[in-house]
C-alpha cells in the first residue's frame, strides 16, 4: 500500500477548514503537517489548529516541514506569489486556484520555474465528468461547452451585472467566449472553466457560457462535449458548503481525493503545449 503523503497548505480560509475536516473524517489528519497564513492571523490561526499541525507565516518554515504536496487554497494571489518557488524548490502543487492559468504571462513563469520531476496538479474531483474529458481528449474530442447558470444577485459585482435584467424571468445567456476569456472577463468565475479546459481542448478551444436565472436552486454547471467517441453532457448543481458557505461542499473532499486518491490530473502538459 503506498504511504499516505505529507500535505502543507497555503491559505486557512474556508477551504482549508474542509481540508482539515475531511482529513479528520478519514481518520489521516497526521498528514496535514502545516498551513500558511498572513502573520497578523498567526495567533488566531494558531489557536484553531490546536496544536494538530503547524500554523506559519513563512513559506520557507513551511517547506522545511518536508512536504510531498503542497496545495495551494489561498485565491489567484497566492499563486501568484507563491507558485514559482513551490515548484522550484521540487515540490508537487496542487492548485484550487485553476483560474490563474489562463493567464499566459504566469504559466510561462509556472512552467520555466518547475524543477525535474515536479508536477503541476489540479483536482478532478470538484466537477463532475473530468475522467470523460481525460479519456475523450485521445478519443477524438473535438468540442467541449461549459455553462455556468447562477441568479442575478450572484453577478452583481462582476462585468456581467450591467448585462442582466434583474426583473427577467427566464434563463439568458450573458457571455459567450473561450475559456481563458471567460477567465479573464470574470476571474472571480474562472475556475471550474479553467479545470474543464485544461481537462479537454485547453483554454482556447472550449467555449463557456455564463448565464443569469431566477429560478436556479445554486450555481448550475452544465458540459456537454462531443467528438468521435461519442457524446456526454454533465449537469453539477454546486451547493454551498453547510458550515462554510465561501466555498462548495465538494471542494474541500476534492482537493482531499485528489492528495490521498490520486484524484487529479497533470495540468503541464496542456500548458506547454
Amino acid at each position: 500500500m503506498k504511504p499516505q503523503p505529507r500535505i502543507v497548505v497555503i491559505g486557512y480560509g474556508a477551504i482549508t477548514d474542509e481540508i482539515v475536516r475531511c482529513l479528520d473524517a478519514r481518520g489521516a489528519l497526521g498528514c496535514l503537517l502545516g498551513v500558511l497564513d498572513i502573520p497578523a492571523r498567526l495567533p488566531e490561526l494558531t489557536s484553531k489548529a490546536a496544536g494538530r499541525f503547524k500554523v506559519t507565516g513563512s513559506l520557507q518554515e513551511l517547506l522545511a516541514l518536508g512536504p510531498d504536496l503542497v496545495i495551494e487554497a489561498a485565491g489567484h494571489g497566492a499563486v501568484h506569489q507563491f507558485g514559482c518557488e513551490v515548484l522550484s524548490r521540487g515540490k508537487d502543487l496542487l492548485l484550487a486556484s485553476t483560474g490563474t492559468l489562463a493567464d499566459p504571462e504566469l504559466t510561462a513563469r509556472l512552467v520555466k520555474a518547475v524543477a525535474p520531476g515536479t508536477e503541476l496538479w489540479i483536482a478532478s474531483g470538484a466537477v463532475a465528468g473530468i475522467d470523460g474529458l481525460l479519456g475523450a481528449r485521445t478519443a477524438g474530442l473535438q468540442s467541449v461547452t461549459y455553462t455556468s447558470v447562477k441568479g442575478p444577485h450572484a453577478w452583481k459585482g462582476t462585468a456581467g451585472e450591467s448585462l442582466i435584467d434583474p426583473s427577467a424571468k427566464e434563463r439568458r445567456v450573458f457571455f459567450r467566449g473561450t475559456a481563458r476569456e471567460a477567465a479573464s472577463q470574470y476571474p472571480q468565475n474562472a475556475n471550474v472553466g479553467a479545470t474543464i479546459a485544461l481537462a479537454g481542448l485547453g483554454l482556447d478551444r472550449t467555449q463557456v457560457h455564463l448565464a443569469s436565472d431566477p429560478s436556479v436552486a445554486g450555481p448550475l454547471g452544465i458540459i456537454e462535449a462531443s467528438g468521435e467517441f461519442g457524446t456526454f453532457l454533465f449537469e453539477i448543481l454546486a451547493l454551498a458548503s453547510p458550515t462554510n458557505p465561501k466555498t462548495s461542499a465538494l471542494t474541500g473532499h476534492s482537493i482531499v481525493s485528489a492528495a490521498l486518491d490520486g484524484m487529479c490530473f497533470r495540468a503541464l502538459e496542456q500548458l506547454r503545449a
